[in-house]
């Protein structure tokens, strides 16, 4: 018999005492839903298969066991997969480790293949994931295998997907730094650390929408093309990568970049690369096939420069070719006088 628990967000021990009061065998839960640590126990302890979805759709995959259609079950339980699954467990270690997630924070994925993505199981702290516990979906959400209900924010992770073919890795978390800056509504500016510039440059801000929503997963498609690393406003950042472990890197990059410019702020202020040498890692950017708003503009000014001497937050600014930037004569003057007093600053110390 098949119990529909669809009507409930979260199942405790009472709602599977009942439904095997009744006969179950099988019991249906909504997507997202809790299962209390008591109630997955009772499960296991009387053999009751669990599954997602509703009580008539029998395509819906498990969410208790491996897929039932075989071509998805071998490829969730493939050496690939495994070797997939143990990685993002490893990269889940190293984002508590550093204080990037809290609580269940946080979510991590990998497309496995054309139409199939492993991502990290809801309500789980990524310290104590472990392989049994991730899921599979498909490219419209829908979980295809898994030990539990996929992360409610898998839908942000598969707009990357299909709009960046080079994506095959998402990492979300909440660094504190780089979140702090995601909440302020600023970037940082760029050309002062050499190793950002490479691997993360001109980082993106997308607009806040409430997380887990499409509307959510939405606001980061004008960025992920030319951009691995984007602030979320007043939540976190998402960076892509072509496997899990560098695109916990990008975040490494990014919030320790944040952590440096604050400290910097403190003894004075950064100071700042030139135009000349910032193509030249834009140029070894270009080389590693990371994506940069400025490799198409051959005019663009490399550098976001602060408006104020010593800033360290600026607000997000298009990369444009200078020519066309439709600058004021005030804007230029402080421009120009920026770029003077940098090249001034240089000879001086020499």
């Amino acid at each position: 018999m098949t119990i529909d628990l669809t009507g409930l967000k979260v199942i405790t021990l009472r709602d599977i005492d009942a439904a095997a009061q009744k006969g179950a065998k099988e019991v249906v839960i909504q997507d997202g839903a809790i299962l209390t640590p008591s109630a997955r126990e009772s499960l296991q302890a009387r053999g009751i298969d669990v599954r997602s979805g509703s009580a008539g759709a029998s395509s819906a995959a498990p969410a208790g066991m491996a897929a039932s259609d075989p071509r998805i079950a071998a490829l969730f339980n493939s050496p690939e997969a495994r070797a997939i699954k143990e990685e993002i467990c490893a990269v889940g270690k190293k984002l508590w480790m550093r204080s990037y997630v809290d609580g269940n924070g946080g979510n991590i994925s990998y497309r496995l293949g054309p139409n199939e993505v492993i991502c990290t199981p809801t309500l789980c702290s990524k310290y104590d994931l472990t392989p049994d516990q991730l899921c599979m979906v498909d490219l419209t959400g829908k979980q295809l295998a898994g030990g539990r209900p996929r992360t409610s924010e898998i839908l942000m992770h598969l707009e990357i997907y299909k709009e960046v073919s080079e994506a095959k890795a998402v990492v979300h978390c909440h660094p504190p730094h780089a979140t702090a800056y995601a909440i302020s509504g600023k970037v940082p500016p760029t050309c002062i650390i050499p190793e950002y510039e490479v691997f993360i440059g001109k980082v993106a801000l997308s607009p806040y929408e409430t997380p887990g929503t499409s509307e959510f997963a939405r606001t980061v498609i004008p960025f992920v093309k030319t951009h691995n690393s984007v602030l979320l406003s007043n939540h976190g950042i998402v960076c892509w990568g072509d496997t899990v472990t560098h695109a916990e890197w990008y975040a490494e990059v990014l919030d320790t970049y944040c952590w440096t410019l604050m400290n910097a702020q403190m003894i004075g202020g950064p100071t700042f690369i030139t135009n000349d040498k910032a193509a030249d890692l834009l140029a070894i950017k270009a080389k590693l096939g990371l994506p940069d708003p400025r490799h198409e503009m051959k005019e663009c000014q490399l550098c976001d420069l602060p408006d104020t001497p010593n800033t360290i937050a600026i607000t997000p600014r298009p990369c444009v070719a200078v020519e066309s930037a439709g600058l004021s004569g005030d804007e230029m003057e402080r421009l120009v006088q920026q770029v003077t007093d940098q090249v001034m600053a240089a000879l001086a110390k020499k």
